[in-house]
């Protein structure tokens, strides 16, 4: 095991230098130049050449990158063009929000989803598998933004029973999570329910079942420990793009998160901050496939890595 964490932390970095390398060309391909979002319209053109020199924008772009990757290997994520604060603080600051949110929205799919798709499994051509399948569809199909809308209308608005936006506390967050869960529990219940769908057919229920085991003890003890892999697999996938991809949630419900963080640094242009976001990132979703393949042998002990 201690040899595999290694072979990966390895990979990691590979992987991380390569994510340096598009983040910072693809940045330098927005359109527009940061001294004149920085200055103004009207500034003069030898104001801005002052401030491109300054923000070191005069140099090649490979001195660019170099100085880049050499502040990223210190941990320093650079400084905002316009407020003048660390990213790496500012991160500090709006990752709490998007990383609740990221959890309570895994957990609501990964319980809802799981069940629905066990219970679609067992109940395999019938009106309630059909049902359970027809609600995932619904759930991955529907817009977020007007899932968001809904629940907004209905339990804010209508009912009063949670603010209607911004961040008040934990309960804040509950119609947010349900709005990013309801398309991943739409995921996670197919793939549970293709997954059990495969176990139930396997000789070792069958057997289970002519010992007398129970159903509860046959679908939880038995069928869902084998037929839950791939599930977690897509679990772990879904955290990563759950906090790079909450931008819209985010901004219907006024949360102070990552995503509004990165609205906000790519319509000013804000080079460093969307560097040091994206590729904080980028580490995120690497380090969450890391855990979910350690996570493997903890369900599966027949898995072991080499």
């Amino acid at each position: 095991m201690r040899r595999y964490v290694v072979k990966r932390l390895i990979s990691l970095l590979g992987t991380l230098l390569g994510v340096s390398v598009l983040i910072f060309l693809m940045v330098h391909l927005i359109p527009g130049d940061p001294a004149t979002q920085i200055l103004g319209q009207f500034a003069t053109p030898e104001a801005i050449s002052q401030m491109r020199t300054a923000l070191g924008l005069d140099q090649p772009l490979w001195q660019q990158y170099v100085g880049f990757l050499g502040r990223l290997l210190t941990g320093d994520l650079g400084t905002s063009l316009f407020t003048g604060e660390s990213v790496w603080e500012q991160i500090v600051t709006r990752f709490p929000i998007t990383l609740q949110l990221a959890i309570f929205s895994v957990l609501i799919a990964a319980i809802f989803g799981i069940l629905l798709g066990t219970i679609a499994a067992v109940k395999q051509n019938t009106l309630v598998d059909r049902f359970v399948v027809l609600l995932s569809l619904v759930g991955i199909s529907a817009p977020g933004f007007w899932i968001a809308l809904f629940l907004i209308w209905i339990f804010a608005y209508k009912l009063a029973l949670f603010p209607i936006s911004g961040y008040e506390g934990v309960h804040s967050l509950l119609l947010p999570a349900i709005t990013l869960g309801m398309a991943e529990a739409g995921m996670i219940a197919r793939m549970t329910r293709a997954s059990m769908l495969e176990v139930i057919k396997q000789d070792y229920l069958r057997t289970a079942e002519a010992k007398g085991a129970s159903l509860v003890s046959l679908i939880f003890s038995h069928g869902l420990p084998n037929a839950i892999i791939p599930v977690v697999t897509m679990i772990g996938l879904q955290f990563g793009s759950l906090m790079a991809g909450a931008v819209v949630v985010e901004t219907v419900f006024s949360l102070q998160g990552i995503g509004s963080l990165a609205i906000e640094a790519i319509s000013k242009r804000d080079m460093p901050t969307v560097q040091g976001m994206v590729f904080f990132m980028a580490l995120i979703f690497a380090l969450t496939n890391l855990i979910v393949d350690l996570i493997y042998s903890r369900i599966d002990p027949r898995i072991h890595f080499d």
